[in-house]
Parts: structure tokens; sequence; C-alpha cells
């Protein structure tokens, strides 16, 4: 019962570290290169049936009518697209190049990503607005569809793109993370109520199968920064400015959300990011090292929501005590 509690308290934490050892595992035995030569392209399927199961399980618990636009939406979109600005204006007006154009794209990639599509998950489990929260990450991800076509090849020229083609693009990435659970989840809420009231019924299932895809991404992210084609101190670099540009989405967000009375769910809306998506741009239109920073911060978001998650439930504790 011990080791349960510690994995149902630290879920977040014990994915990653699992990720990381199964990984290494698999690096440091060469016995093991014909099944990781398998499953390989295995996970890379099943990834992206996790974050559709994750987000029709917490969809069946919307309320489909309260899905609207709200004033911190407005908020922490403009400091999304303000912190993309300053971002975009640095590399241009200062010409900046090489090693520190890469640090530069890897910051971007970070800031322009959509809001993550769990973040409704750790909403709702902080005692947040589901609802709110699923309406900000439809319009990050429109935000998201809108700037990169328009701002990536300012800052590449050689990245080779329409607005519209990049545009409706990411749009049909979208409606296969969203649009198609939602849809789904909507037929299950009203007309297969005894399947709908199954899935509302069984606690925190789609935290825990986010828990395992943080698994498979974590393993990933590892594998990508070990195999990244540079030195070591630049990816500590990446590192350490991935890890600030956390702290500064989540405070900033935070800050936010206290004039809406809104704390948790702007902190998430700004902070925690898809990063997935992040590493498929800085891997399609930067230098490949840039996806450094997103599997970073990959890493350092979910740190933060595991401590978010640890001050909720201590507080929690002291409340019923």
């Amino acid at each position: 019962m011990g080791l349960l509690n510690f994995l149902k308290n630290w879920t977040l934490p014990a994915a990653m570290c699992c990720g990381t050892i199964v990984y290494l595992i698999f690096a440091w035995v060469p016995a093991l290169d014909e099944i990781g030569d398998t499953l390989g392209p295995i996970i890379d399927q099943i990834f992206p049936f996790f974050m559709f199961m994750i987000l029709f399980v917490t969809f069946c618990k919307v309320d489909f009518r309260r899905l609207r636009p709200v004033k911190w939406h407005y908020w922490i979109a403009y400091f999304q697209i303000t912190f993309v600005l300053l971002i975009v204006f640095s590399i241009l007006a200062f010409h900046i190049e090489g090693n520190n154009l890469i640090l530069m794209e890897a910051l971007l990639t970070c800031i322009i990503s959509p809001c993550a599509a769990a973040a409704p998950v750790v909403t709702a489990k902080l005692g947040g607005d589901l609802e709110q929260m699923t309406s900000y990450t439809f319009l990050s991800n429109f935000i998201t569809a809108l700037m990169v076509p328009l701002f990536f090849p300012m800052i590449d020229k050689d990245v080779d793109m329409s607005f519209l083609t990049a545009f409706f693009l990411i749009l049909y990435k979208v409606c296969l993370v969203l649009v198609l659970p939602m849809l789904l989840a909507y037929i299950v809420k009203h007309h297969m109520h005894r399947l709908h009231a199954w899935i509302v019924s069984v606690k925190d299932l789609s935290f825990y199968v986010w828990g395992a895809s943080l698994t498979i991404v974590t393993g990933t992210t590892v594998k990508n920064i070990a195999h990244a084609d540079t030195s070591l101190a630049f990816l500590f670099l990446i590192a350490g400015l991935a890890l600030v540009l956390c702290i500064i989405q989540f405070v900033v967000g935070r800050y936010v959300g206290k004039f809406s009375n809104r704390v948790t769910e702007a902190g998430q809306g700004l902070g925690q990011k898809n990063t997935a998506f992040a590493v498929w741009m800085a891997y399609t239109y930067f230098n490949p090292v840039s996806s450094v920073g997103p599997g970073c911060y990959i890493l350092w978001q979910n740190l933060v929501n595991s401590l978010e998650l640890w001050q909720k439930r201590k507080k929690n504790e002291l409340a019923s005590s």
C-alpha cells in the first residue's frame, strides 16, 4: 500500500523517472537493440492513442454549454503574443545567428506552442474550472496556427511554406488531437449513458492515462537530448533557459489570473505547453538542436505540475484534519 500511495501521489515524477530509466536500459544494453528497434515504431503509434484517450475521458466530464471565452483567456493570449513578438523582434533587429539563433528558436517554440492538451486534466485535478480551461485550449491552438506561418518564415528564410498551407496543416493536427475526441465524448455523453457513467465513475482515469503517456514522452525526450549534435555545455544552457522560461510563463499566468480569480487556470494556460507539438515544430522548421528546448520544457513543466499537486494535496489534508 505504501508503494501504491507513493505512485498515486507522485505519478508525474514516477512516470518521468520510469521513462528515463527504460530508455537508458535500452541504450546501454546492446542485447536489447533488436527489441528496441521493434518497439520504437509501435510506441510512436501508441502515443497519439494515449493523447486521444486523455482528452476523450476529460471531455466526457465537460459541460458543453459552458464552453465559451472569458476575460482571462484574452489576457493570457495577449502575453503569449507579446512574448513571441519580443523574441522575433530580437532575432531580426540584432541579426542573431549561429548558436544564439538556436537558443532563440528553442525559446520561441516553447512560447508559441499552444496550451497542452493535458492542461484541462491538471486544472481539474487542482480544483480549477474544467470548461474554461478546455475553451482556452481550443483558442490557444487557433492562435498558434495563425502565428507559426506568419513569423517562422521571417526567422529562417529557408522555411518554405505558404501561410494557408501551414495554417491548415496545424488546424488538421488540432482537429485530430482535440476535435475528434470532443465529438466522440459528446456522442457518448448524450447517447451512450451507461458507458458515460462508467467512464466518469473511474476517478482520475485521464490523469493516470496521462501519466502513462508521460513515460513515453520522457523516454523520447531523453533520447533526443542524448543524440543532439552539440556540446554538453550548450545542452545545459538550453535546458537552463527552458527552466527560466517555464517559471516565467507560469508566474505571469498566475499573476494575470489573480484579477479574474482564476490563478490556477491562467497559470496552466500560459505555462503548460503542448511540448510534443513544439518539438515537431523545431524539427520541421528550425535547427534540430533547438528541439532540446521544448524537450527539456516537458520535464520542467511536469515538475511544476507535481509541485502544484503536492501543494493541493497538503492543503486538502490540512482542511480535513
